[in-house]
C-alpha cells in the first residue's frame, strides 16, 4: 500500500470516527480514537452494505458515509456494552 493510501485511510477514519461520536451520545474518543472507530466501522459498514446488497456509490464521500454508518454502529454497541 502507498502512502497517500495509508493518509487517506487515517483521514476517512478520523472523519467517520470524529462525525460518529457527534451523532452518538458520549462524545469522541480524542483524534487516534475517533480514527480507530472510523476504520473500523468502514470495515463495519462495508460489511454490512454488502451484506444486505447496499451500495451507497464509489469515492471519498461514498467512503466517509460508508464509514459513518458502520461507526455508528459500533459506538452504539460499544455504548450498550459498556452501560451493561
Amino acid at each position: 500500500m502507498e502512502a497517500h493510501g495509508i493518509i487517506v485511510w487515517l483521514v476517512i477514519g478520523a472523519i467517520a470516527g470524529w462525525l460518529a461520536g457527534l451523532l452518538v451520545k458520549g462524545g469522541g474518543f480524542g483524534i487516534i480514537g475517533d480514527i480507530v472507530v472510523g476504520i473500523v466501522g468502514a470495515f463495519i459498514g462495508g460489511w454490512l452494505g454488502s451484506a444486505l446488497g447496499l451500495s451507497i456509490g464509489s469515492g471519498f464521500i461514498a467512503s466517509i458515509v460508508t464509514a459513518i454508518i458502520g461507526a455508528v454502529i459500533l459506538l452504539v454497541i460499544l455504548r450498550a456494552i459498556k452501560r451493561a
